[in-house]
């Protein structure tokens, strides 16, 4: 998936509208006017697809706020709120860290990290913040035990991952819940939040046609859960569903498979 023709299957070359929570945020956080939001969020999509050609650029899932749809969300804003933290890993264009500054959480209690800055240059643009969100971004890669996510350690209340693991093979997804738990407080109670592909039977499959990575159905990933747990001497709660979300159920993902579907997930720590 690293071509930047537009012709792929996963580049929608028209804007499917706003919801409500959508138009609430643009127009009421970034006080974009109704008539431009369109041509802004365009031109914002066609300048990140020069950077990184992902179906997640290309559908316009970096205005999707699923964090915020989670069932836990009105917990994690009380937790926020009292003083707990919250890290967006692969944050890409910060949308979800905005939804919650827009919800009352105070920004000075959220991280967004991403692999790519530019993504993160992109988010300030889109939601025209860049001098007043009060977010730290970080630009890190989960892998490097040295990056600038180690400041980080045992401080969050929540981790959020929405379309990150799903990038890696099940080592690599291993590796990245390990790392994960080690950004979480050492505390009952700490939650790892996100979204992914799944399939309805756990597969590996080629991605671009260059490397490997793992889809999971709901055995799998609790799986991967116990053995992240064994190896960091913690227990995980794992509750998780597969949708037909992310474009699944209404067609615009023609280039998977048919048991694919979206895995949504809460996994919290019980000792």
């Amino acid at each position: 998936m690293g071509s930047r023709d537009k012709s792929v299957l996963w580049y929608n070359p028209t804007f499917p509208g706003l919801t409500d929570v959508q138009k609430d945020l643009l127009e009421n956080y970034s006080g974009l006017k109704p008539e431009v939001i369109t041509s802004h969020v365009l031109s914002i999509r066609d300048k990140a697809w020069d950077v990184h050609p992902l179906p997640c650029i290309g559908q316009f899932r970096f205005i999707d706020f699923s964090l915020s749809r989670s069932t836990s969300y009105p917990r994690v804003l009380e937790l926020l709120k009292s003083g707990g933290k919250l890290l967006d890993l692969g944050c890409c264009f910060g949308q979800d860290l905005r939804k919650l500054v827009h919800d009352g959480a105070p920004a000075s209690s959220l991280y967004g990290a991403d692999l790519r800055s530019e993504f993160i240059d992109l988010g300030y643009d889109l939601f025209l913040d860049r001098n007043r969100i009060g977010v730290q971004f970080l630009t890190a890669d989960i892998f490097d035990p040295n990056s600038s996510l180690k400041q980080l350690d045992g401080q969050m209340s929540v981790v959020y991952i929405g379309l990150l693991l799903h990038l890696f093979d099940w080592e690599g997804q291993r590796k990245a819940c390990e790392r994960i738990v080690g950004f979480l407080k050492p505390e009952k109670g700490v939650l790892v939040l996100g979204q992914q592909v799944g399939s309805l039977v756990a597969c590996d499959v080629m991605s671009g046609g260059e490397r490997k990575v793992t889809r999971h159905d709901l055995a799998s990933f609790e799986k991967l859960w116990k053995e992240v747990g064994e190896r960091t001497g913690s227990q995980w709660e794992v509750r998780a569903n597969l949708d037909e979300g992310l474009g699944v159920g209404d067609g615009t993902r023609a280039w998977d498979r048919h048991e694919t579907r979206r895995l949504v997930f809460e996994v919290e720590r019980v000792l």
